[in-house]
């Protein structure tokens, strides 16, 4: 039988692991393992794991190192045969295990998958699958839509959400993990892009479902984490050719989110974010040779999943401009034919 591990990073989270680390005890088998990495809490989220999951192993970082690390450091621990990533405050549903494990069971070869992550008890959509501009930025896809609108069926995406990703241990171990330097959000873009340039699938099981308690406001600083992780997305996992033809739209990109952060207020997380990116560019060049060498599809296949469309609520006024949204299709369309 499939041994799964459970991959839990919290931070502050024990009021949200009080709701899901029962339920997700009451879906595993007993070969099953449940691993948290906890970032330093000061609310006693550590205590209150082991007190709700005794049989979990515990552990407890000194410092808050991030999402993506902290899952790192948790997947080293695993024994499992298929490692599966939660969110403190994602609640699985019945008949998850079962359903998280099928696409290895049923021998699909995917790379990585995630369930179908909803929200607000179950009603709306949470992330259907990631999706991911050609200029870099990334989404999750039908954030807010009703449950019957979500995909009732397995099919491949863009890239697979971190609040629900499965990944077969072999495929994680050759891939490294999460980026530890995206500290957290785009590293499972980022994951998913590397695993894509290999040559694997990245899909969605729409019966293992998960509710996250989600909101999109984190902060002022979720703005630096988004910009600085955005080109380092692109910059690390782009092949060549694909990273030439879009250098215009990623000028014309850059230019016009400055003028959103000015008038939204956060142009001092948009200007650290920059100088995040001048100065990780010698580290940023490395990882990129490293990772284009082990690439295994061409720059037009790598293309196919992204996408010229900004269908996010997210982007308010810029998804409904119609002049924009027929200029941005005709660039990717003549992207597409010279790649």
């Amino acid at each position: 039988m499939t041994k799964l591990s459970a991959v839990v990073v919290t931070y502050n989270s024990a009021e949200a692991v009080g709701r899901s680390l029962p339920a997700l005890l009451g879906e595993l088998s007993p070969s099953d393992e449940v691993i948290v990495v906890d970032n330093a809490s000061a609310d006693g989220t550590a205590d209150a794991v082991s007190a709700l999951v005794p049989v979990a192993t515990v552990i407890r970082n000194d410092a808050n190192t991030g999402f993506a690390a902290a899952a790192n450091r948790g997947a080293d621990a695993a024994s499992g045969d298929v490692l599966v990533f939660l969110n403190p405050d994602a609640v699985v549903q019945p008949g998850f295990r079962e359903a998280i494990v099928r696409p290895l069971a049923d021998g699909r070869g995917w790379a990585a998958w995630q369930g179908l992550v909803t929200m607000d008890g179950g009603a709306l959509v949470n992330s259907s699958g990631g999706v991911i501009h050609f200029a870099g930025v990334s989404w999750a896809g039908q954030a807010g839509a009703p449950l019957g609108d979500a995909p009732s069926k397995p099919s491949e995406v863009a890239f697979a959400s971190g609040a629900c990703l499965a990944v077969p241990a072999g495929r994680w171990r050759e891939q490294g993990g999460f980026s530890p330097d995206f500290f957290m959000y785009c590293e499972d873009a980022d994951l998913s892009l590397r695993m894509r340039l290999a040559g694997g699938k990245v899909g969605i099981e729409p019966d293992a479902r998960v509710d996250h308690d989600y909101e999109f406001a984190k902060g002022a600083s979720k703005w630096r984490h988004l910009e600085r992780n955005r080109w380092a997305l692109v910059l690390r996992t782009y092949p060549t050719l694909l990273l030439l033809l879009v250098a215009p739209a990623l000028a014309v990109t850059e230019v016009t989110l400055w003028a959103v952060a000015l008038a939204g207020g956060w142009w001092r997380q948009k200007l650290l974010a920059t100088l995040d990116v001048i100065r990780a560019l010698p580290r940023l060049r490395r990882e990129r040779r490293e990772i284009q060498a082990a690439r295994r599809v061409s720059a037009s296949e790598f293309a196919a999943f992204l996408t010229p469309e900004l269908s996010s609520t997210y982007l308010g006024s810029l998804a409904r401009n119609r002049v924009l949204g027929a200029a941005l299709r005709a660039y990717w369309a003549l992207v597409r034919a010279l790649l």
